[in-house]
């Protein structure tokens, strides 16, 4: 068994499905389906619920920042879909601070990505340069201070240029799905469907211009291009349309309430048995939740109790802050907190 205290990662499985997502998968199990058009509309519904253009699912938020890319080189109507990799290539635009190991989703297209620095002036330069797109991941972990996305996207749209953001992680809140787009003017963002959405592990989506989107579509299974083996099953389609219904219709203030209650109880749980422990905000991806920060005076010690924590039964997952164990209340199901208190104790020598 395994307690999750971490985040909503690939490797530990993504989230826990709700019922309702749950019973939509196993309906789509039992039941044959035209599959192009399943897709189609589940990205109308789904674009309907967000308030986009348009929407497709992908298998994943990976995927999903191959398939947007192909869509902008090739156009919404490709000629022909065996154009990859690139033999004239093109380049994206990022921050420095931003390159990260899933950009490798868009270069193993083809393209170039040209990393500046983070202000203004790089900026312009960059975009004399003809870009394909500036490509923006958002979230905490990838901080640009001097320049804000708003003003990223008015300077890229001023040269024609558009601008894509990677928001895997960024539900909660659920706005996100709508404030990228609608809200900041970007021209496609993508999500992972299975963290805060809670929906199929191996989903995605890509929100935003319709033309994108459709150039998504095309690239995607079950054509032959490079999108084929990206192929989004019938119980996952179900799965995220439900998914996104589900989140926007719970009382979301109520959840993050709940969560702040519960890192209230473990900062004075810790507290009370002597160790370090402050309220961390946001958290790990910028999620407007607070994680309890145990403090334990040096990153090694930190994780040696994280792998102490991970060796217990239950298994109990975190992960390291520096020279602090984090606990996360975001995947912590109700009725496991005392369990994850419980493993740091223990990892600590003090139970």
């Amino acid at each position: 068994m395994i307690v999750n205290a971490a985040a909503t990662l690939t490797a530990l499985g993504g989230s826990i499905m709700p019922a309702p997502v749950v019973a939509a998968m196993l309906d789509a199990a039992q039941s044959w389906v035209d599959l192009p058009r399943a897709y189609d509309e589940a990205g109308a519904r789904i674009a309907a619920l967000t308030g986009n253009e348009a929407a497709a699912v992908t298998t994943g938020a990976a995927a999903g920042l191959t398939l947007t890319v192909a869509s902008l080189l090739t156009g919404p109507e490709p000629p022909s879909l065996e154009v990859f990799p690139l033999e004239q290539p093109r380049h994206l635009v990022m921050f420095r601070g931003q390159r990260n190991g899933y950009d490798y989703a868009m270069r193993l297209l083809g393209v170039r990505i040209d990393d500046v620095a983070h202000d203004e002036k790089a900026l312009d330069r960059a975009l004399a340069s003809d870009p394909l797109a500036v490509v923006w991941f958002a979230g905490t972990q990838y901080p640009v201070t001097d320049i804000s996305l708003q003003r990223v996207i008015e300077k890229a749209h001023a040269g024609n240029v558009p601008v894509v953001v990677d928001a895997a992680a960024q539900i909660p809140p659920v706005a996100s799905m709508w404030d990228f787009t609608r809200g900041l003017g970007a021209d496609a963002v993508v999500f992972s469907g299975g963290k805060g959405l809670g929906g199929p592990q191996d989903s995605g989506l890509v929100l935003g211009r319709h033309d994108i989107v459709r150039g998504v579509r095309a690239h995607a299974a079950p054509h032959q291009g490079i999108g084929r083996g990206m192929k989004v099953t019938k119980e996952s389609l179900a799965g995220i349309v439900a998914a996104v219904e589900h989140a926007l219709s719970i009382d979301e203030q109520a959840v993050l309430a709940r969560y702040e209650s519960v890192v209230t109880a473990w900062i004075g749980q810790a507290r009370a048995a002597g160790l370090s422990a402050d309220r961390g905000f946001p958290s790990e991806a910028g999620q407007p939740h607070s994680r309890a920060l145990i403090g334990l005076g040096s990153a090694t010690r930190a994780l040696e109790v994280r792998d102490a924590m991970w060796r217990q039964e239950p298994r109990v997952a975190v992960l390291v802050a520096g020279s602090s164990v984090a606990l996360n209340p975001q995947p912590v199901r109700p009725g496991e907190e005392d369990a994850v208190i419980a493993a740091l104790l223990r990892a600590c020598d003090i139970i």
